[in-house]
């Protein structure tokens, strides 16, 4: 999954897409790159984000999906909590939610993606970008995430998504401190045996490595991403989304034949 951003101040770019025209290119090159498919966001979550207006999320990130679901053969997602924005994006085009909330934000969100019969990724978070760091408490990490996780796909099912339709992504970097994003890597087999779910894996560029990588900025972190999205690979992931498209394809096939012949 290629990460586009229509942000003026998403942590992870090396370049700014507030232009609809560059953005659309840059889904382009990722679809040519290999990508299966690109999520396209309005809204920065990283830790300490201010939130964005439906209005103005909505005029970043539509025209981006509309010109793009016309040119690309991959499936388009919206990466957005808000239910009036994931109904926009669907109609222009998106066949996927990503919702970083797992409906905790917009419940309602579930109804739009069970009415326009979407696919809907559900991420483990708590609190808000602003308070996340400050939820990140743990006595059993992997219980809790896996408890959390469940409640939001029920959440989802009861609203009418088919669990058919349902991916879950952990939420590494989300109300999570380093080790706690460490230790969701390392026990991802435990998470997916448990969830019984296809798995969404973002590891890409966040600070979660910052000091394993003594402090290097957010895109200057793709080698240790590498490790991460290998890591991810070899436990079980299904889906792996990352900025640096043709880079970690490589990453994946390789470590895809690593894990069909251990």
């Amino acid at each position: 999954m290629g990460v586009v951003n229509v942000t003026p101040d998403s942590f992870g770019d090396a370049e700014r897409l507030t232009d609809p025209a560059k953005a659309v290119d840059a889904v382009l090159r990722m679809e040519a790159e290999g990508a299966d498919l690109i999520d396209i966001g309005g809204e920065s979550t990283r830790p300490g984000a201010e939130p964005v207006a439906a209005a103005e999320e909505l005029a970043r990130v539509v025209p981006v999906i509309a010109a793009a679901a016309r040119r690309v053969r991959v499936p388009l997602s919206i990466d957005t909590y808000k239910a009036d924005v994931a109904r926009a994006a669907l109609d222009a085009g998106a066949a996927i939610v990503n919702d970083i909330s797992g409906l905790l934000y917009e419940p309602e969100l579930a109804a739009v993606v069970a009415e326009r019969g979407a696919a809907l990724v559900l991420m483990h978070t708590r609190g808000r970008p602003k308070t996340m760091a400050g939820e990140a408490m743990y006595h059993d990490l992997i219980g809790e995430v896996t408890s959390e996780l469940r409640q939001r796909m029920q959440t989802a099912v009861d609203a009418g998504v088919p669990i058919e339709r349902i991916v879950l992504d952990p939420g590494i970097g989300f109300a999570k401190r380093p080790p706690h994003s460490y230790g969701v890597l390392a026990r991802l087999p435990e998470l997916a045996a448990a969830l019984d779910r296809p798995l969404l894996v973002g590891p890409s560029r966040k600070s979660f490595m910052r000091e394993a990588l003594n402090g290097r900025p957010a895109t200057e972190r793709d080698w240790g991403t590498a490790a991460a999205v290998t890591a991810a690979v070899l436990a079980g992931a299904h889906i792996v989304r990352v900025h640096a498209v043709a880079e970690m394809i490589q990453v994946v096939r390789v470590a895809e034949e690593i894990r069909k012949n251990g």
